[in-house]
């Protein structure tokens, strides 16, 4: 797989992770990353990651958010010879529920970097920022 492919999946795997409201998952992915959401503190290792989702993000019946974040308008950028990444993306997240017609309930970017750790990427930070809002009354906890 190439570096590139390697890096999108990282990107794509945490979309699906938090879709799929498994956040243990989430904490494994983000282990090693200093990560931040909005203007809120970073957080690093496995622990504080899940807190963070667990204390951000509304669950319902289903153990899901109800969401489908999408990713687009990748800009990956490899030294390959350092093992190092960078990347910025677009993400716009889609939400339904009963009574709650599907919708976009908020878009923004993700800022990332990237290290090459035995010979496999992985997240070394990721920043969140929301930039259009919605109405997240039914995703995000007070």
């Amino acid at each position: 797989m190439s570096d590139e492919r390697a890096i999108e999946n990282l990107i794509s795997r945490y979309a699906f992770l938090v879709d799929d409201g498994d956040f243990d998952g989430l904490g494994r992915l983000l282990d090693h990353c200093r990560f931040t959401l909005g203007s809120g503190p970073a957080v690093s290792g496995h622990a504080a990651v899940v807190a963070l989702a667990q204390g951000a993000l509304q669950v319902h019946a289903d153990g899901t958010p109800r969401t489908r974040h999408v990713t687009s308008n990748l800009l990956i950028e490899i030294d390959a010879n350092a093992g190092t990444a960078t990347g910025r993306a677009y993400y716009t997240v889609f939400q339904a529920l009963d009574g709650f017609p599907l919708q976009p309930i908020a878009c923004g970017t993700y800022h990332d970097r990237f290290e090459r750790h035995d010979g496999a990427w992985r997240f070394a930070a990721r920043s969140v920022q929301t930039r259009l809002v919605g109405d997240t009354t039914r995703h995000r906890r007070a």
